[in-house]
C-alpha cells in the first residue's frame, strides 16, 4: 500500500499520491521523519513558551529534553521490537531508519526519564510532566500524519462517511482513516487542555498529565479496536495496545480522583506557586524585580517550606 493513490469521497472526486520520500543536496528524506521532527518542534515551542507559567526554568525544560529525546526514540525502537518485530540479529533491531516505533515506548521513556532528571535537578517532575502533556498531544497529533504519507497505521474496510480510499492498479479498498481520527483527537485534547489551563488553575500538580493520559487511553482504546494491524496478546483475542491504554485510563480516573480530593483537603501550594513565593522573598522590597528574578533560583523539590505549607514536595 505504500504508493497507493490515497481519495477521501466526503471531499469531493479526486485523489492524491505523494511521495514517501524526498531528495535535497544529494540526500533522501522520509517525509515521515520530517512530519515527526515537526510536531516536535511546534511542542517543544509551546512548551518553551509557556514554562515560567508551571514554574519551571526554560534551561531545566531544555536540559530534559537531551535525555528524553533519545531515550524516548530508543523507548519506541524497544517497545516495536519486543511487541511487533521479528529480527535474526541484534544489528537488525537497531536499524531504525527502516522503520519500526511505538508512540507507547516513546512516551513510557520519556516520562521515566522526566522523572529521573527532575529528581538530579531537585525541581518538580509532576510539574514538568504537566508542561509537557501539552506537548504529547501536540506532537502526537502532528506524528500521526506521517502515517498518512506511509499508507499505514489505517483500519478495516468500511462504507463510513468519512472512509479513506486507497487505490492499487486501479482497485480501490475504503477504509478507517484510524490516524485521522488520533490527529483529531489530539487536537481536541491538545485544545481543551489548553483553554482549561487558562481558564482555570490547577487543583495540584500532576493533575494535567493525568488527564493527558485518560484522554488519550480512551481514544486510543476506540481507535485501537477500528486499527487492522493490532498486535494480540497471544491467542486471546485481545489487543495489547488496547489494554494498556484502558488500564491507563482507567488508573488516571482513580488518582485524578484521589489526588483532587487530597488537594481540596490540604491546600498545598503548586510548584509554581512555591518558586514565586521563593522569589518575591529573596527580592526583599525590591518587588519590581520579583518578576524578572522569579526563576533564577527556584528551590529544590526538597527545599522551600511556605507557610501553611509542611509537606515536602516528594511526599
Amino acid at each position: 500500500m505504500s504508493n497507493a493513490s490515497i481519495s477521501f469521497p466526503l471531499l469531493g472526486d479526486w485523489s492524491i499520491c505523494p511521495p514517501n520520500s524526498f531528495t535535497l543536496f544529494g540526500h533522501e528524506f522520509y517525509w515521515y521523519g520530517v512530519i515527526i521532527a515537526a510536531g516536535f518542534l511546534l511542542a517543544v515551542a509551546y512548551c518553551l513558551h509557556r514554562s515560567r507559567e508551571f514554574g519551571i526554568k526554560q534551561d531545566d525544560v531544555i536540559d530534559c529534553l537531551l535525555f528524553a529525546v533519545p531515550l524516548g526514540i530508543i523507548g519506541a525502537r524497544a517497545y516495536y521490537v519486543i511487541f511487533f518485530g521479528h529480527y535474526d540479529s541484534f544489528w537488525d533491531m537497531c536499524k531504525i531508519w527502516e522503520g519500526g516505533l511505538a508512540i507507547y515506548g516513546a512516551v513510557i521513556a520519556a516520562v521515566l526519564t522526566i522523572l529521573v532528571v527532575c529528581r538530579v535537578k531537585r525541581i518538580s517532575a509532576l510539574a514538568l510532566l504537566d508542561l509537557t502533556s501539552f506537548g504529547f498531544l501536540i506532537g502526537q497529533c502532528v506524528g500521526r500524519w506521517g502515517n498518512f504519507m506511509n499508507r499505514e497505521a489505517f483500519g478495516y474496510e468500511t462504507d463510513i462517511f468519512c472512509r479513506m480510499g486507497l487505490t492499487v492498479n486501479g482497485v480501490t479498498t475504503y477504509v478507517h482513516p484510524t490516524f485521522l481520527y488520533e490527529s483529531l483527537w489530539n487536537l481536541t485534547g491538545f485544545i481543551a487542555l489548553h483553554i482549561l489551563s487558562k481558564k482555570t488553575k490547577r487543583r495540584f500538580d500532576g493533575q494535567y498529565f493525568l488527564a493527558y493520559v485518560l484522554w488519550y487511553g480512551l481514544g486510543r482504546a476506540w481507535i485501537e479496536g477500528l486499527r487492522a494491524d493490532s498486535l494480540y496478546l497471544g491467542d486471546t483475542g485481545l489487543r495489547v495496545s488496547q489494554l494498556l491504554a484502558v488500564a491507563a485510563a482507567a488508573v488516571s480516573v482513580v488518582l485524578l480522583l484521589a489526588l483532587s480530593s487530597r488537594a481540596m483537603k490540604t491546600q498545598k501550594p503548586l510548584w509554581a506557586d512555591k518558586v514565586a513565593a521563593m522569589a518575591a522573598m529573596e527580592s526583599g522590597p525590591d518587588a519590581g524585580s520579583a518578576e524578572n528574578e522569579s526563576l533564577s533560583e527556584a528551590p529544590s523539590a526538597d527545599e522551600a517550606e511556605i507557610p501553611g505549607d509542611n509537606e515536602d514536595e516528594n511526599k
